[in-house]
Formats: structure tokens, C-alpha cells, sequence
């Protein structure tokens, strides 16, 4: 049971990242997307919950080997460090300037959670190829 609702939370936070990445995409860098949103509200709503699921999905599925789940994690785990590549190769936002921020501190926590979750991935996959 624990490994069927991992398998579901995480293809749910690789449904919410595909999203993130169509809205980031679909605004053309202007901040706002298809869904209407700045980009606070979008990394609140769609980035925190899609860090937050494969990381709850790998701990309650701990006990249990599955490949299938392994490979899941670390796709959800490379979009978000491609989110975090991305977010290091664009130009800094107004409001970003205005508030004193820098891409890179925004950009690092992105690829440190990122290989963290590809790392758990890869954790899951070695686990059930010794089984």
C-alpha cells in the first residue's frame, strides 16, 4: 500500500513540475503564465509541493524496492535541477533587483534539493537491484 501512494505522490509532483515549467514558459518571461500567477505564488504553490512529495514518497516507501518508483523520483528530481539551471541562466527580474536577491540564491537551493531527490532516486534503484 505505502509503495502504491509514493508511486501516486510522485507522479503527482512531476505532474505539478510540468506545469511549473509550461506556466514559467507560456509567460515568456514576464513573470506571469497561463495560470495567472507572479512567481512567488507559483514557486508557494506548484515548486514547494513538488520538493516536498518525493521526499515523503521515498521515506514511507522506505522498506519496500521498487525500480519503478527509483526511476520516478529521479525524473522528478531532474526537473528540478533543470528548473535550478534554468533560474541561473536568466537575467535577474526587476523585482528581484529591487528586493536585493541574486539568481544564485535562488538558483543554488534549487540544484542542492534537486540532486538530493536524484540521489534518493538513485538510492531506491540500487535498494531494488539488490533484491
Amino acid at each position: 500500500m505505502g509503495l502504491k501512494i509514493a508511486m501516486i505522490l510522485t507522479g503527482i509532483s512531476i505532474g505539478l513540475l510540468v506545469i511549473y515549467g509550461a506556466d514559467v514558459v507560456s509567460g515568456g518571461g514576464t513573470g506571469e503564465g497561463f495560470l495567472g500567477s507572479d512567481h512567488m505564488t507559483r514557486g508557494i504553490g506548484l515548486g514547494v509541493p513538488s520538493i516536498i512529495l518525493p521526499i515523503v514518497a521515498f521515506f514511507i516507501s522506505r522498506k519496500e524496492h521498487s525500480r519503478g518508483l527509483g526511476i520516478m523520483v529521479i525524473i522528478s528530481g531532474a526537473l528540478i535541477l533543470i528548473g535550478g539551471a534554468v533560474v541561473l541562466g536568466m537575467e535577474p527580474s526587476t523585482a528581484m533587483q529591487e528586493s536585493g536577491r541574486s539568481v544564485i540564491a535562488e538558483a543554488v537551493p534549487l540544484v542542492a534539493v534537486g540532486a538530493f531527490i536524484i540521489a534518493l532516486g538513485a538510492i531506491k534503484l540500487k535498494k531494488s537491484k539488490s533484491v
